[in-house]
């Protein structure tokens, strides 16, 4: 059994910064984790993802932005979040796939407000 789970969400003020990070319990190792997003009224989005060894990649729309990374623990992951936008605001989601299974956390809430 693997259960994602965030933090790091809150409100902050447009041009500020988050770190948000995803931590996963039990055995099984991420081969990939990724974060997506979900904003009010629209489709869950993909944000940002690292793989194993550590190789990044961007949605456009953070590109510059954000920085993902793996922590210590084979199972951990954050998402370096600066100059955020209203746009910015959502639900943020950790997934992680591990022996061909996709799992996904309960999500953090972001929103970029003044």
């Amino acid at each position: 059994q693997v259960q994602l789970v965030e933090s790091g969400g809150g409100l902050v003020q447009p041009g500020g910064s988050l770190l948000l990070s995803c931590a996963a319990s039990g055995s099984i190792r991420m081969n990939f984790m990724a974060w997506y997003r979900q904003a009010p009224g629209k489709e869950r989005e993909f944000v940002a993802s690292i793989t194993n060894g550590g190789f990044p990649s961007y949605n456009d729309a953070v590109k510059g932005r954000c920085t993902v990374s793996k922590g210590d623990g084979r199972n951990t992951m954050y998402l370096q979040m600066t100059n955020l936008g209203p746009e910015d605001t959502g639900v943020y989601y950790c997934n992680g796939v591990g022996l061909g299974t996709q799992y996904w956390g309960q999500g953090t809430q972001v929103t970029v407000s003044s």
